[in-house]
């Protein structure tokens, strides 16, 4: 359970977006291109920006709607199991996002900023316990300053202190810079959104390079133990067509606990082949035994795996197709979660196909056929249900 936001923490908030719109005015800038491996911030638009009248602070964001549906939703409103795009038969104000972000100079002893507000019916989903009443529409997923120590690679050390986006998976919390437009059941089940601590970063080489993380918990930006929680990422990277990330994690996650830990590791591949990419994703969990699962007197454990292919037909149009599939042989990832019913194990997946058409300067438009089947029956009565969807997007 949530804890009610700070008076401070909402007049932030008022700050950026009454001193912000004064202080603009328009730039045209190129996008950089993604981090294949992992993308711990996601691609800044590609067509414009706005650059603050504080040289070097660059506004960006994007806006985001949508609408579902799904026959065997529960109960004719709530489509089981997902999370953006969880409401049947509904127009959804998904997201707007502000992003400010000052970045440092890795050459030289420097300092950065990076924050993202999102406001909209994304943001009640993705809330850290202990910042925003989990009934405001609004979230800070990322807010945190980097130091920079030069190095002789030229690549620095980074010291990044504040709430970052995870280490883990491909997909990210803004849904424009994934692949398919609804989350993976990876991205909902088995990785945590954000932590909130210190990263400790650097780039030895062209091949290889590594993130330590020390937060206080998964999604909390108050600790709800006293233990601090442990996340690393090595990058390999042994060809510009290849990349491999692996990460681990370890920390006690349950209220008042400092004793039940969860542990864990990832591994995430991509390979770029001709316009097609593809991605492979493995994960595997465990959590010591604790009052909190759905069988306290043993460990629970889970185990995952997705692929995704994408293939640009042209500059406009492109297909993304992906497929996972969930183990939660404990039932402790998916135990009451999003309209899943109450279980003490059970297996999942998808299949998922989305068209992404930029006809639009600026605008993506997102149509997306899925597939969901559950062993529980969990849809409606039924092991299955099918969803079709429209996005739209629109990136400043």
């Amino acid at each position: 359970m949530r804890v009610q936001g700070t008076s401070l923490a909402r007049a932030a908030l008022m700050g950026v977006w009454l001193i912000a719109p004064g202080m603009l005015r328009a730039q045209s800038g190129a996008s950089p291109p993604a981090d294949t491996a992992k993308k711990t911030d996601p691609p800044p638009p590609p067509v414009n920006h706005l650059e603050t009248a504080l040289a070097g602070f660059k506004l960006t964001g994007f806006a985001a709607g949508s609408y579902s549906y799904s026959g065997h939703s529960a109960g004719g409103t709530a489509i089981v199991g997902r999370l953006y795009d969880r409401l049947q038969n509904r127009f959804m104000l998904n997201a707007f996002g502000v992003v400010l972000d000052k970045p440092y100079d890795p050459t030289k002893f420097s300092a950065g900023f990076h924050t993202e507000l999102l406001v909209g019916q994304d943001a009640t989903v993705i809330q850290s316990g202990g910042f925003f009443d989990p009934t405001t529409p609004a979230d800070l997923p990322h807010l945190y300053v980097t130091l920079n120590v030069p190095t002789a690679s030229g690549n620095g050390l980074q010291f990044k202190v504040g709430r970052i986006p995870t280490l883990m998976g491909l997909e990210v919390i803004e849904t424009y810079a994934n692949p398919n437009w609804s989350e993976g059941n990876q991205f909902i089940y088995v990785e945590n959104f954000t932590g909130t601590g210190l990263s400790v970063e650097t780039k030895f080489n062209n091949y290889v390079d590594l993130q330590l993380r020390v937060i206080n918990g998964w999604d909390q930006v108050s600790d709800n133990n006293s233990h601090k929680s442990l996340m690393g990422r090595v990058g390999l990277y042994p060809n510009e067509l290849t990349s491999l990330g692996i990460v681990g994690y370890w920390g006690a996650e349950e209220p008042g606990n400092n004793s039940a830990n969860r542990y864990g590791f990832e591994g995430l591949l991509w390979r770029k082949l001709g316009k097609a990419a593809v991605w492979v994703q493995g994960d595997y969990g465990t959590e010591q035994a604790n009052a909190a699962l759905p069988d306290p007197t043993e460990d629970a454990k889970w185990w995952a795996l997705g692929g995704w292919v994408t293939y640009d037909f042209n500059a406009s149009v492109g297909l993304a197709l992906r497929g996972d599939y969930v183990n939660d042989e404990s039932g402790a990832r998916s135990n009451g979660a999003l309209g899943f019913p109450t279980n003490t194990g059970q297996k999942f997946g998808s299949g998922t196909a989305t068209l992404n058409i930029k006809a639009w300067p600026s605008a993506v438009v997102r149509p997306e056929l899925r597939y969901d089947r559950s062993t529980l029956g969990a849809f409606n009565g039924k092991k299955d249900q099918i969803t079709v969807a429209m996005a739209l997007t629109y990136l400043y």
